[in-house]
């Protein structure tokens, strides 16, 4: 820039003397140029009608020709020239030949300022175009040549700075990390027991979990440099520049050092390799190899810590996850109860909750929720609050919006006739029985026939504490709960409706699992049928395709054995909502009437606990012949 600027500097110079030197000159094409001696006889002739003086230039006007002229004064004093102008004034003193002179004073005279200002003009659009010209062809060759270099973000904005004091729930991994980032601030207390920090450190759990955050937190904790980038940025269409990316990005790295660098969905880049794409010459592989040699190749890059995140390490090549590429792999989980409970505190800060917002409930209604997920249900609530024009976050509000989360929104604008209300409650109320009389199931928390999301209702079943293992005998309750939906409408109509297609297609994945994952057999034994894909098709994930390692005579077993658990938890779903045919009917009429039941209503129906809804209240259940089975309901009601 500097360099442009002189250049500027020294053609705006030129211009200047050029200006001046051509001031000296008539600028008009019309004007004359007279000789001194011409001027004299014509200025006592009274030709000259005025004259103007500047130094020794002189100008003026032509009376008959009504031109201009110009001529220099060669005499050695301006005094002269005054004398001769002076006399020609008396000599011609009539009125019709009234002559006058002026002189001027100033350095410069109009035209040659006009010259100068005209000039500079000129000149700075020439200089601005060429610059522009210029600037243009260097800009393209910069980005010409940054095309391989590393898209890497520097985190430096203080504002937005995460400790671990912002992430809850993963305990274990911040314990982990924080030994990173104390060696990042006291690196001579390990060295001195030749101790050596891990060079990478992996992140793995699903989506939503606080892979990220928990990166951001180590940034802030460390104070140390920290540049973050996505696995997806390294990939281009151009062979090269993704390993040229590397490159760059480990260069930086080691100018800042200690450091860290954090790769963000490192699946991305780090496939396996050799997995029929491609070859050698594939954009992804040399990439891939660049970030192998530079993690830990020839040269050793201390002080540089690599901290990457991925939901899929069964794709990720072998050499990126050995000792000394990714020492240490962080597994960052769903959170438990007390996790829950602790995430639900932080993302509470700055949000106004009411007296009666007990966050172990909270967190016991939410298992399987994800960080993500309880932040997302927060924010939920407080716009229900919002638009209820609350000053403040109450119980109900949480409630709805666990609900939301779960089931997705209400649908208070789709219509739905009395003859299919009836047929919902009843596939709904199905399940809810079987959820709160089967000893294995899990509880009942709440029945609705409100639609929500693609859902026409929904029944909500949730386990009492956090379970990490599953029995034989709780898998088969839960079938029977999904079947309780197609039961009750079997029993109640006489006629089924394609509102169970979702139970049965969540039946159905448990019996099959039962039976070829699980081992709980007793026909086919303790085995594991087929196996995952580990090989080939890794691009294109592994979970498509599976090796049939049986035999057709295993198979036709499998169908058996499948065939056989849903038919028995069928026909036990069916036994026990006949033998309670009457509390149906009560729970129905009175869902009908509310549309909305928690589990201790329920269990007040069912139990006799409270007085049943009038049958005037409520309309009777319609018959098989009286409902009038649409053909196809528009969604799936789960259980």
């Amino acid at each position: 820039m500097a360099k442009h600027l002189r250049v500027i500097i020294a053609v705006a110079a030129v211009a200047v003397v050029l200006a001046l030197w051509m001031s000296h000159y008539p600028s008009i094409t019309k004007v004359t140029e007279l000789p001194t001696s011409d001027f004299i006889m014509k200025l006592d002739a009274g030709q000259i009608s005025k004259v103007e003086i500047q130094g020794t230039q002189i100008s003026g006007e032509l009376r008959q020709e009504n031109a201009k002229f110009v001529t220099h004064w060669v005499n050695d004093s301006t005094g002269g020239i005054m004398k001769v102008l002076e006399d020609a004034r008396l000599k011609n003193a009539a009125p019709d030949h009234t002559f006058s002179y002026d002189v001027k004073q100033k350095a410069f005279s109009e035209v040659t300022m006009w010259n100068i200002i005209s000039t500079l003009v000129i000149v700075v659009a020439i200089v601005g175009f060429w610059f522009f010209i210029m600037r243009q062809a260097q800009a393209g060759g910069s980005q010409a040549m940054s095309f391989g270099r590393s898209r890497a973000k520097r985190l430096t904005n203080a504002n937005q700075r995460v400790t671990f004091d912002d992430v809850a729930g993963v305990e274990e991994a911040k314990q982990e990390l924080m030994e990173i980032v104390d060696f990042l601030k006291n690196p001579k207390k390990y060295s001195a027991l030749g101790a050596r920090i891990p060079k990478g450190v992996l992140l793995l759990g699903p989506p939503g979990s606080g892979k990220t955050l928990l990166a951001r937190a180590v940034a802030g904790e460390a104070g140390v440099p920290f540049f973050h980038i996505s696995g997806s940025d390294f990939v281009e269409m151009f062979v090269g520049v993704g390993a040229s990316r590397v490159r760059d990005l480990f260069e930086q790295a080691k100018a800042h050092k200690p450091c860290i660098i954090f790769i963000d969905e490192i699946d991305a880049v780090g496939r396996q390799r050799f997995a029929g794409f491609g070859g050698g010459h594939d954009e992804r592989e040399q990439t891939l190899n660049q970030l192998l040699v530079e993690m830990d190749g020839f040269e050793t890059n201390s002080g540089v810590i690599l901290i990457a995140a991925t939901n899929r390490p069964d794709v990720l090549d072998p050499a990126l996850l050995r000792p000394g590429r990714f020492d240490r792999r962080i597994t960052v989980d769903h959170a438990d109860v007390n996790g829950r409970k602790a995430i639900l505190g932080v993302h509470a800060k700055g949000k106004p909750l009411a007296q009666d917002v007990d966050m172990d409930v909270l967190a016991r209604r939410t298992p399987g929720f994800s960080g993500a997920d309880l932040a997302n249900m927060l924010n939920e609530a407080a716009l229900m609050a919002a638009r209820a024009s609350k000053t403040c976050i109450a119980m109900p509000d949480l409630e709805g919006a666990i609900d939301r989360v779960i089931a997705g929104p209400e649908r208070k604008s789709r219509l739905i006739s009395d003859k299919e209300k009836h047929i919902i409650a009843h596939h709904e109320v199905g399940h809810a029985l079987l959820a709160e009389l089967l000893p294995n199931a899990d509880p009942l928390h709440k029945v609705s026939i409100l639609p929500r999301g693609q859902a026409l209702g929904y029944t909500l079943s949730l386990p009492l504490e956090d379970k990490y293992l599953t029995t034989r005998s709780e898998l088969l309750d839960d079938v029977t709960v999904l079947l309780g939906g197609r039961a009750a409408e079997e029993l109640c109509f006489s006629e089924v409706t394609t509102g169970a297609q979702s139970d049965l297609e969540r039946a159905s994945a448990i019996a099959r699992a039962m039976v070829m994952e699980f081992g709980m057999s007793d026909s086919i034994g303790p085995r594991t049928l087929g196996r995952r894909h580990s090989q080939s098709q890794v691009f294109l994930g592994r979970d498509i395709m599976e090796d049939r390692d049986y035999s057709e005579e295993t198979a036709e077993r499998i169908d058996g054995e499948v065939q056989r658990i849903i038919e028995e938890c069928h026909v036990r779903a069916k036994d026990t909502i006949r033998k309670h045919t009457e509390q149906v009917q009560r729970i129905v009429a009175v869902l009908l009437e509310k549309e909305s039941l928690s589990a201790a209503e329920v269990k007040a129906i069912l139990y006799g606990e409270a007085t049943p809804v009038e049958e005037t209240t409520a309309a009777a259940p319609p018959t098989a012949q009286s409902a009038g089975l649409p053909g196809a309901t528009p969604a799936p009601a789960p259980a």
